[in-house]
């Protein structure tokens, strides 16, 4: 099997798995508030599968690109976020939380889904099996990446959702006193901290690190759940 893909074949190998991971994790938040009473993300047409209606500009598109372009090793970027008003819920926190895991288990069930799609490649037409397996690839790690990130107990992270639903109220309400600060703190330790390790010589990720130690871990599972040994990396 040819494993040299032309540049349309890298670009659909990593782009679909991606849009699929970054589309259907927002979808997944949205339908999940409505089922718990809220319609707010399906109102603002946000309970969709077009990823249009779920990329932001900036942290889908310039943030990820600009990374690649600095050779930074890890990349990291955010959607639009879905407009959730807990105000609907009967209990704000604990309906929060079941939002927030909405989303990471959406790419965990892409990420089992992307490794049974491997026993399929040798059923396809011979041109077509490296792309295929590129792409599972990705499928795989984006969205076991994706999850694991977003369950990181940081607000405004999911994680930091799901720890706000599983505190005391007291607790609860001071841990999301931090929502105010937006993205501004991952950013820090995300892209700013790196880049500057990497401008004095330095390994300074130490989320980039938790992330891909948990990463790695979580595929060992899921592809010992899917029968394989390894994951032909």
């Amino acid at each position: 099997m040819d494993s040299e893909l032309s540049i349309i074949e890298m670009v659909i190998a990593f782009g679909l798995p991606a849009i699929l991971a970054i589309t259907l994790h927002e979808a997944a938040h949205a339908y999940a508030a409505y089922l718990l009473g809220d319609q707010t993300a399906k109102r603002l047409g946000r309970m969709s599968l077009n990823p249009i209606k779920h990329i932001d500009p900036v942290g889908t598109i310039a943030l990820p690109l600009m990374l690649k372009l600095a050779g930074s090793s890890f990349l990291f970027g955010w959607a639009k976020p879905v407009p959730v008003d807990p105000r609907y819920f009967k209990r704000p926190l604990k309906d929060m939380m079941w939002v927030a895991l909405a989303g990471p288990g959406m790419n965990i069930f892409l990420a089992m889904v992307s490794a049974r799609l491997f026993y399929t490649v040798p059923s396809l037409p011979e041109a077509y099996q490296a792309v295929a397996v590129e792409t599972f690839r990705n499928g795989l790690i984006i969205n076991i990446l994706l999850a694991v990130l977003n369950m990181l107990p940081i607000p405004p992270l999911d994680g930091g959702k799901v720890l706000l639903g599983l505190l005391p109220q007291g607790p609860a309400l001071r841990l999301a006193q931090f929502e105010k600060y937006g993205m501004l703190p991952l950013l820090l330790l995300m892209v700013v901290l790196p880049l500057v390790g990497s401008a004095i010589g330095m390994d300074l990720n130490p989320i980039g690190w938790v992330v891909v130690g948990i990463s790695e871990w979580v595929l060992q599972a899921i592809a010992w759940l899917s029968g394989f040994t390894g994951t032909g990396g």
